[in-house]
């Protein structure tokens, strides 16, 4: 087992792993903790891992760390584990991961291995990036992109709103195409949810299924500062998918075009619009809970 884990994430975060390692001390597992020395080296260094036959690549860390090790990790044999030290989490909350650190090791000790398929974002400059959880272009990938990561450290989730609110009175709201295999659309923020839950435990997409390819799609029709602060308002509340102005529908491929705009994947500002969503090419093995009458990917 290789355990993935970012330095500058905070002391905090690594308390939190040393109380996962002795854990997997106390239960006997051998592993090896190797630490990040610069953006893409958690994706090298599980590709190398996945090379060199280790059977898990643990992610040590958030959502974007769990994204840019299942990167690597693609289309190998290898599994990937997960011990969320994250902020908000969101693919462990929504594959039943546990967030206590004690938990999460002791699954790595015992899970099984089962088969999600991540999503693929393809840019026009020719670089793609995979996400597990979502992608979001517009407003809150805005709030990313512009987010104090100091000031993340320091207060958590509350930055996130720090940030929205500071985003309210600035972003301009641009019209975005939205293209489908048989139709588009005009809106002002798209997300495209590989999952149910966003921004930590909150719904946005409750027919999202992590199992299978494709992805739900929330296309928000509802712009300005107004509409934005009522779909944050709802948010906390598992009402945003009622919300008015907002429209969920299933797709497996889409285009999203918008001059300048930002897009985010799993909490990590990835570049600019036009940006095209697929299914990533092969499903990935993830260590989750055992399941009762449910064969494993093992």
């Amino acid at each position: 087992m290789l355990i993935i884990f970012n330095p500058t994430a905070g002391q905090r975060r690594r308390q939190r792993l040393d109380r996962a390692l002795a854990v997997l001390r106390r239960l006997g597992r051998d592993f090896t903790l190797v630490e990040t020395g610069h953006p893409g080296h958690a994706a090298q260094l599980a590709r190398e891992a996945a090379a060199e036959g280790r059977g898990v690549v643990v992610a040590a860390g958030g959502d974007g760390t769990i994204a840019e090790v299942a990167a690597g990790l693609a289309g190998g044999g290898a599994a990937l584990g997960v011990l969320p030290l994250g902020t908000a989490n969101v693919f462990a909350w929504e594959l039943g991961i546990p967030v206590r650190p004690e938990a999460s090791a002791r699954l790595l000790a015992e899970g099984e291995g089962r088969l999600v398929h991540p999503g693929e974002a393809r840019f026009a400059g020719g670089g793609a990036r995979l996400f597990v959880q979502m992608l979001g272009a517009g407003f809150d990938a805005a709030v990313v992109a512009n987010l104090d990561l100091g000031l993340k450290q320091r207060i958590g989730r509350g930055a996130y709103v720090w940030q929205a609110v500071r985003e309210l009175g600035r972003y301009r709201f641009p019209s975005l195409r939205v293209v489908f295999e048989d139709d588009e659309t005009r809106v002002s923020s798209v997300i495209v949810s590989k999952g149910r839950l966003y921004a930590g435990r909150h719904l946005l997409a409750p027919e999202a299924e992590m199992a299978r390819p494709g992805f739900q799609v929330a296309l928000f029709r509802g712009s300005g500062p107004v509409a934005a602060a009522a779909y944050g308002a709802a948010l906390p509340l598992n009402l945003l998918p009622r919300m008015p102005g907002l429209v969920l529908r299933h797709a497996t491929w889409l285009r999203i075009e918008g001059e300048g705009v930002a897009v985010q994947t799993d909490g990590d500002p990835v570049g600019r619009l036009p940006v095209e969503v697929r299914a990533a090419p092969a499903p990935l093995r993830v260590v989750l809970p055992r399941v009762t009458g449910v064969a494993s990917a093992a």
